[in-house]
């Protein structure tokens, strides 16, 4: 397992007083489902996946750090608002 993708997100996150622990939770739980597909970039993902490995139980508070993650420029953030197709969320290397 290769943990220099979380390593360099801590890295760019040091000194981002934006970012949460619930920011930092999802970030690794996305991580771990890239790992666990292939290390797809992007990943097509459904909400409930990662609020689940994230431990996050509310929509409203994952679909903000979603969003947040995207605007600060750590992950690009494709929502699908089709039930039966995931969001798309692809990772993005900020010279981390």
């Amino acid at each position: 397992m290769d943990i220099t993708p979380l390593g360099d997100f801590f890295e760019a996150i040091q000194n981002d007083a934006r970012i949460s622990t619930t920011h930092i939770g999802i970030y690794a739980a996305l991580l771990q489902y890239r790992l666990l597909h292939g290390f797809d970039n992007p990943i097509q993902v459904f909400s409930r996946e990662i609020m689940h490995i994230a431990k996050v139980s509310s929509a409203m508070t994952y679909h903000r750090c979603i969003r947040e993650l995207s605007e600060y420029g750590y992950i690009r953030y494709e929502p699908s608002y089709n039930r039966n197709k995931g969001s798309r969320i692809y990772f993005v290397d900020k010279g981390m």
